[in-house]
Formats: structure tokens, C-alpha cells, sequence
């Protein structure tokens, strides 16, 4: 299965390793997975993946709020009934706001999650990325 994994870090900065080892994961159980940063990357490709995996962090410890890169990445493509999945990285104690935050975003396009987890380690991102499918 094609598989794109969406890297929505809180501010502009380098693919975060939990990202790299959740595609890592997904790899190992025979799925192509392509690594994909909100902040730079054009989402017009996305409807070309049979499954989309959002990885992103909260912008603060508090708010639950979800960088602007993420609606800005969704809208550009049509994702209507596209399958996916939600993954936050755990970053403070409103972890599970900030993840109704991402999945309403993402559902605001049209997407239909069936998966949806928060990260705690790169460890735990590579173990969860085996148990997609």
C-alpha cells in the first residue's frame, strides 16, 4: 500500500525522528511510505496515496492548537474519504485536546481517520507503524 506520512512539527524545523521511525515501521511491513514536511512540502500529491498518516505536535503546551501548516497542507489537495490516521506526539498534559484539535482539522477535509494514537517515543512510533494495515 502507498503511504505518505505527514511531519507537522509545532514550528519549522527538521523531519523529528519519531516521524522517520513510524515510515520506518510501515516499511517493515512491506508498505511504501514516503515522508512528507507540512511546512515545505505541496499537498497536491496527496490524493495519489492510498492511506495518509499525519504525525503532527501541539504549537503549545496548553491550547491544544495545531500548527498552521497542517490546514494549510490538507486543503491543497482533495481528501474526500481518503483513509488515514491521527498521531500526536505527547507533549504536555491537554495531549488529548490537542488530538480532537488534529482529528476535526482533518475531518474538516473530508478524511476518514480509522486510526488514531499518541506518540510517546520513536521507539513506540516505529511499533506502531507496524500495526498499520
Amino acid at each position: 500500500m502507498r503511504v505518505v506520512v505527514i511531519a507537522v512539527p509545532a514550528r519549522r524545523s527538521p523531519i523529528p525522528p519519531y516521524v522517520t521511525a513510524l515510515a520506518k515501521g510501515m516499511e517493515a511491513m512491506g508498505h511504501r511510505a514516503d515522508v512528507l514536511d507540512a511546512w515545505t512540502g505541496d499537498g497536491s500529491r496527496l490524493p495519489a496515496y492510498e492511506y495518509i498518516a499525519v504525525c503532527a505536535e501541539a504549537v503549545s503546551l496548553f491550547g491544544g492548537k495545531m500548527p498552521e501548516a497542517l490546514h494549510r497542507i490538507l486543503a491543497s489537495g482533495n481528501l474526500t474519504g481518503k483513509k488515514s490516521a491521527a498521531f500526536l506526539k505527547k507533549t504536555g498534559p491537554f495531549t488529548t485536546k490537542a488530538m480532537s484539535s488534529l482529528m476535526r482539522g482533518m475531518e474538516k477535509e473530508g478524511m476518514y481517520i480509522n486510526w488514531s494514537d499518541i506518540i510517546l517515543s520513536a521507539e513506540h512510533a516505529e511499533a506502531l507503524g507496524k500495526r498499520i494495515g
